[in-house]
């Protein structure tokens, strides 16, 4: 299966790397064939252009600095997303990706009257998602809802790969875990994906 992992993290020797290594492992002895996007290793800028913008209601989107990246969404079967959770949300690195690259005429198709958009990810069989939190589980769960999971789940995925399968792991109280909580829950990932 072909798959996609884009990490966001910037300090490679941080926790979310570690655990893209070790998911990247585990995958690979499946038999996945992984493409390794690391957004901050790229410089990935994660602000809209002008152009890019103006160019969403167009009837070609301008991918002209995007070309590689949208392929690489185009073409996965998988996807793999590892990244920190900040302030319940996602790193700006990684919005910004989903601004620019999971765009119209790639990853949807804006209607003509602008009404409901319809998917263009057929491609894409599953999401896995792997984010790490400071806080507990329960503000996640029932202070805030889980923001991060509800906007993948239904907005992003729903409006762009409805039929694909989803599943998310949340490593809570990640800032101060010892060795044995993360092994722990790589033998999830494991287990899980």
């Amino acid at each position: 299966m072909k798959c996609l992992m884009v990490v966001s993290h910037p300090i490679k020797e941080s926790l979310c790397h570690y655990l893209a290594k070790h998911t990247i492992e585990h995958l690979q002895s499946k038999g996945y064939e992984i493409t390794l996007l690391d957004l901050y290793e790229n410089s990935f800028s994660p602000a809209l252009t002008q152009q890019e913008r103006l160019s969403y209601y167009q009837s070609d989107f301008d991918d002209t600095l995007l070309a590689e990246e949208i392929a690489q969404l185009k073409q996965a079967e998988s996807l793999v997303l590892v990244f920190p959770t900040w302030w319940f949300g996602f790193p700006a690195i990684l919005k910004g990706g989903f601004d620019r690259v999971w765009a119209p005429g790639h990853a949807y198709n804006h209607a003509s009257d602008l009404g409901a958009i319809t998917p263009c990810l057929d491609n894409l069989q599953e999401v896995k998602v792997i984010t790490t939190l400071g806080s507990p589980w329960w503000v996640d769960k029932f202070v805030l809802w889980q923001p991060v999971k509800r906007v993948l789940k239904v907005a992003l995925l729903g409006a762009c790969a409805k039929r694909c399968k989803f599943e998310m792991l949340s490593f809570y109280k990640s800032e101060n875990a010892s060795q044995a909580r993360v092994d722990a829950f790589v033998r999830k990932i494991k287990a899980q994906f």
